[in-house]
């Protein structure tokens, strides 16, 4: 190889690289350390970037449904004044109507909830009796431990100076952990806010932001690559977007689907537990579940045979909505087959949680979609018919 300009430059660059391989795994944790502090300043900005990603897709339905048909038509100076409005307006609308969805499941779900904890409590006292006869009947069975329970030695001065010496102590604790609890909220709420407030920003600029975005890409890099980027980016967003909906529509159906079948078989809380299951099937695949125990304790305080029906009926429903309702909807919305569905959540979940079922199926399917692009070109290159 002939050491001209461009091979150095490559070597160099090689020997750079190595060196920071070497150097960051010699340094692993100080290297961890120094992301975690980056990751926790910019947090408020990534959950800024996350929540605008959620309200520009409503946001664009209602600009289109709003603004779309007025801003063909409309010219001239009228024409900029829409413009100008059309973000605002649709952003505004957007925050209104997921504030009021949140209103609206809270004034469902929050009255049924109270009703039900009054209601246990009231049950309460009235089952103790039945239970303490039950325990008397237990011990009066088992002699053997009745007389243990006789023969117990407890020395009372000792236990009343544990007792004591927990308070105190558990005092100190419930005194630093409250204090601890109150900024953890007044922080979080700080950062929700900042997000938030970073998220009506991007919103309402997104149009310049991408265009600085653009000319940067063409300004310091090959202009193929500048425009395989961009690519990517509109891919990732299409298909981000498709999922986003498609997973909503579905938590929607199964929802609606359990509501119908409670109300048809006479379930008790079938309105709460529609509303809580399709508010947890916004987790992929395992969120139904989360509703299916909730909606389970809730018909036990009522009719314990009714739960177990509603058991049966979960996982019938469940059995449908993830063999049929699931794949199409989702699977189909962001172009993933369903056995690449359920490897995503399943990696996904292992690795970061809930976080990581929502954001690696579109994800995975992005990387699905590039490969198989990749792919049938280089196929199409090497005159290769392959099916």
């Amino acid at each position: 190889m002939e050491l001209d300009r461009k091979n150095i430059r490559k070597i160099r660059g090689l020997i750079v690289f190595t060196l920071i391989i070497l150097i960051g795994l010699y340094r692993f944790e100080i290297i961890l350390n120094a992301i975690g502090f980056i990751l926790d300043i910019l947090f408020p900005f990534i959950l800024g970037c996350a929540i605008a990603f959620i309200l520009s897709v409503p946001m664009e339905r209602i600009r289109k449904l709003l603004f779309a048909k007025a801003l063909a038509q409309a010219t001239g100076k009228k024409a900029e004044r829409l413009e100008k409005l059309a973000s605002p307006v649709s952003l505004l609308v957007s925050i209104l109507l997921v504030v009021a969805l949140l209103f609206v499941v809270t004034a469902v779900v929050l009255p049924q909830l109270t009703s039900t904890i009054a209601d246990l409590a009231q049950a309460l006292p009235e089952k103790m009796p039945l239970l303490v006869a039950k325990l008397n009947g237990f011990l009066a069975a088992n002699s053997d431990g009745l007389s243990w329970l006789e023969n117990l030695q407890i020395d009372w001065q000792e236990l009343i100076n544990g007792m004591t010496d927990f308070f105190k102590t558990g005092a100190n604790t419930f005194f630093d952990s409250t204090i601890g609890v109150a900024k953890g909220i007044l922080s979080a709420f700080a950062t929700f806010f900042i997000g938030f407030v970073f998220a009506c920003y991007v919103l309402l600029q997104k149009e310049t932001l991408g265009r600085q975005m653009r000319k940067l890409l063409f300004a310091f890099l090959p202009e193929k690559n500048a425009k395989q980027i961009i690519e990517i980016c509109a891919l990732t967003h299409k298909i981000f977007t498709s999922f986003l909906t498609g997973q909503c529509l579905e938590a929607v159906i199964l929802g609606a689907l359990f509501f119908i079948a409670m109300a048809i078989f006479q379930f008790p809380y079938a309105l709460l537990v529609g509303v809580l299951i399709a508010f947890a099937s916004l987790i992929p695949i395992f969120g139904a579940f989360v509703g299916c125990i909730i909606g389970t304790f809730l018909i036990l305080t009522v009719n314990p045979t009714q739960a177990v029906t509603f058991v049966i009926l979960f996982l019938i429903l469940q059995q449908i909505e993830g063999n049929l309702i699931y794949p199409r909807v989702v699977g189909g919305s962001v172009g993933l087959p369903p056995i690449w569905v359920l490897a995503a959540v399943t990696v996904g979940g292992s690795l970061f949680g809930v976080a990581g079922m929502l954001i690696f199926i579109p994800m995975v399917s992005v990387i699905y979609t590039l490969l198989r692009e990749t792919t049938n070109y280089r196929l199409r290159e090497k005159q290769l018919d392959i099916r």
